[in-house]
């Protein structure tokens, strides 16, 4: 099993920046694809990056150059930080681990997602 617990959400004016957080707990193994997908009111879930154990990232083309995805498994956790945000960035953000990466290209469902952080942009 594997557990997720995000942080970091929270409301920001267009263009600034956010930070979430995720730590993990659970095999290694099974999170070898770590992710953060996101949600907004009366749309579908949406993958917005990946990154693999290897370090190896990748990005939904909204907000390629904006947003980084980081691990570090030392200390079993998951970084996205966000800059310049805009207003259709506004969802809950979900943490999520998988064995491989596969189903991110389908926007997911990944076997382990955490609850979710807020994130408000407003204009």
């Amino acid at each position: 099993q594997v557990q997720l617990v995000e942080s970091g959400g929270g409301s920001v004016q267009a263009g600034g920046s956010l930070r979430l957080s995720c730590v993990a707990s659970g095999a290694r193994y099974l999170r070898r694809c770590m992710a953060f997908f996101r949600q907004a009111p009366g749309k579908e879930r949406e993958a917005v990056a990946g990154i693999y154990d290897s370090g190896t990232t990748f990005y939904v083309d909204s907000v390629k150059g904006r947003f980084t995805i980081a691990r570090d498994d030392a200390k079993n956790s998951l970084s996205l930080q966000m800059n310049s945000l805009k207003p259709e960035d506004t969802a809950t953000y979900f943490c999520a681990a998988a064995v491989n990466c596969a189903s991110w290209y389908n926007n997911g469902p990944f076997e382990y997602t955490g609850l979710g952080t807020q994130v408000t942009v407003s204009t």
